[in-house]
């Protein structure tokens, strides 16, 4: 079959053959109609993910949008020992896929899903989330983050604060949900204050930064908090900002703050997949705004690297 082939975690991808997989026990191949070109695939590409064994060649993908032998279509998240998605075949455990209506968009799918399951398994599986609580989101102007305002707002949220550094996307992001939006960077004194004075007493804060604007986000919220033993849900999912962060130890005295991470293997791969079949209910019936771009997998070498429009997401279609 053909694939998006990586033989080198300092090069993109190239368009090559690659054995087909071999269907194990409880199994199925599935024609790839689109996978996603998501900051996680571009991790597992170059070596970079916390999950990457370092071994070559490899297909990139870690999920997509296929047709069972039978016709039906599914999303699907891959297996983490199995072959990517950015292939013409992937291999597929039932247990891992979702079925779609007959009528949902392949590329609408395969761009929306990775980006909004990081906020909706979060808010539904990490913490006890509830209509009517509050967030922040930290790295908002991101696809993921700009899709986290838009879950907060389905799953009730009273008051949505969007905090980014990219202003052009920052302005989008009233008309999505956010109650809030909180400009990132300048002065690190201003950009406290301004961030305590919108989100000191939120519940939750979905963190897409980490790095220095966590170091500083988190003792501007608490040193402004109304109730400092009301509970604060620190929700680590991305670390554009970086890897590390220093926390002075006060913070965790003089707070009821509580940090938690949301990914692969903080939550079982069931636990993801059970909170799927909702996210694509809400997903077909238009509730989530995706801007995706097909491109046909054969052009993924140029593709790959290629600058894209604020918000918009690369979907490979292998079989297009």
């Amino acid at each position: 079959m053909r694939a998006a082939v990586v033989t080198s975690f300092d090069s993109p991808p190239r368009y090559a053959d690659f054995p087909v997989p071999e269907a194990a026990e409880g199994h199925v191949l599935v024609d790839v109609l689109a996978a996603g070109l998501h900051p996680r695939v571009r991790s597992g590409a170059d070596g970079t993910h916390y999950t990457s064994a370092g071994r070559l060649p490899l297909v990139p993908g870690v999920d997509g949008v296929g047709r069972l032998p039978d016709g039906r279509l599914v999303y699907f998240v891959a297996d983490d020992d199995a072959p990517g998605t950015m292939a013409e075949r992937a291999l597929v455990d039932p247990r891992r896929s979702v079925p779609l209506p007959d009528d949902a968009d392949p590329v609408t799918v395969a761009a929306a899903m990775n980006p909004a399951m990081s906020s909706w398994v979060a808010l539904r599986r990490r913490v006890s989330f509830r209509a009517g609580k509050s967030v922040l989101i930290l790295g908002a102007t991101g696809n993921a983050g700009r899709t986290a305002v838009q879950i907060a707002r389905l799953l009730g949220a009273d008051r949505i604060v969007a905090a980014g550094r990219d202003p052009r996307r920052l302005a989008l992001l009233d008309g999505l949900g956010a109650t809030d939006v909180v400009p990132l960077g300048g002065d690190p004194d201003e950009e406290a204050d301004r961030l305590g004075g919108a989100a000191a007493d939120v519940d939750v804060v979905i963190d897409y930064t980490w790095g220095t604007p966590t170091e500083r986000a988190i003792p501007a919220l608490l040193t402004r908090r109304s109730d400092r033993s009301a509970p604060l849900d620190w929700i680590q999912i991305g670390s554009t900002a970086g890897a590390d962060i220093t926390l002075p130890s006060f913070v965790l005295r003089a707070a009821n703050l509580r940090i938690m991470g949301s990914g692969q293997g903080s939550l079982t791969a069931a636990g993801i997949v059970a909170e799927l079949p909702s996210l694509v209910e809400q997903l077909c019936a238009g509730a989530l705004t995706v801007d995706a771009l097909p491109v046909p997998l054969a052009e993924v070498a140029t593709a790959w690297n290629a600058p894209t429009a604020p918000g918009r997401r690369v979907v490979f279609t292998p079989n297009a």
